[in-house]
């Protein structure tokens, strides 16, 4: 085999398969939130969502809360902020569209990355992130259902693809702080920042304290059950994972929420469930590397 030699390498570690468990989880939250904001505003039930979740960890993590640095509060603070424009603008979109909808659009965040990446950190996509950019929006101009040779966004579907921005920034900043800090502290942070930045977005979007029956707690607790495990499990698996490779293993959330979505009676069009496809398979090409092979070399998988 000559130096010249190439082939496409995507290897998973123990983190990476971790991650995957973590993904089918996270699909599955979206009918979850779809339900619960018929019993709440949006912003209330991230905000009480978070808050739940931040208490869960709060009482698991109260002993390594006493050495909480300043980079802890920083880093906590910023990606808070991320998450509750991420998840508030998603949530809020979910009062107009279907969960699975909701979930395909928001994928969209993956290829962001590396556009985020080439922005503010001068990194420059490759061939492969370019191609499944390209497959991603093409699959975007489905989902949103162009009409008249135009793609026709209604303010859900605007508000989810604004969502896309804040969740490419959280990877990036979970990833660039994850080997810096205590992971139980700056989740227990980034959790508190989010449930009370959420809580603030209430009084521009006009909302009031909901009665708190049944289902809309039911679905706090077991939501922030979920996001405490998700946000623990994202912050400690990212420590030895790049964003760009974490976030092609997010690409079976979109088909995990879509299957549930399914089940749960949702039906999207044809072209739609196209146009979802395109984005899950951009998601995944974006993340595919040529490496070359050596001769008489066994050929590894560098640290990203």
């Amino acid at each position: 085999m000559s130096d010249a030699s190439r082939r496409l390498s995507l290897r998973l570690s123990r983190q990476e398969m971790i991650l995957i468990l973590i993904t089918m989880i996270w699909g599955g939250t979206f009918l979850v939130v779809h339900r619960a904001v018929q019993y709440s505003g949006p912003f209330f039930f991230v905000g009480l969502r978070f808050a739940t979740a931040a208490l869960l960890l709060a009482f698991f993590f109260r002993r390594y809360l006493a050495a909480m640095t300043l980079t802890e509060i920083k880093a906590g603070s910023l990606i808070g902020v991320a998450i509750a424009g991420g998840y508030g603008l998603q949530t809020w979109g979910m009062q107009t569209i279907s969960s699975s909808q909701s979930a395909f659009l928001t994928a969209l965040y993956v290829p962001v990355v590396p556009l985020l990446q080439w922005l503010f950190l001068r990194r420059p996509p490759g061939l492969m992130a370019w191609l499944g950019i390209l497959l991603a929006f093409s699959g975007l101009m489905l989902v949103a259902g162009p009409q008249e040779g135009r793609i026709s966004l209604n303010a859900g579907e605007i508000a989810t693809l604004l969502s896309t921005l804040a969740i490419a920034a959280e990877i990036i900043l979970i990833s660039r702080y994850a080997g810096k800090v205590d992971i139980r502290r700056v989740t227990l942070i980034q959790l508190a920042v989010a449930s009370l930045c959420a809580f603030c977005f209430m009084v521009p979007n006009g909302e009031s304290i909901p009665t708190l029956s049944l289902p809309l707690l039911f679905s706090a607790l077991g939501l922030g059950a979920a996001s405490a495990l998700i946000q623990v499990t994202m912050n400690w698996a990212q420590r030895s994972v790049s964003p760009t490779r974490a976030t092609v293993i997010y690409a079976g959330e979109p088909v995990r929420a879509g299957v549930v979505g399914r089940v749960a009676g949702e039906r999207l069009p044809a072209a739609a469930l196209l146009g979802g496809a395109l984005i899950v398979c951009g998601v995944i090409v974006s993340e595919l590397r040529f490496k070359r092979k050596k001769a008489e070399q066994p050929v590894t998988t560098p640290l990203e």
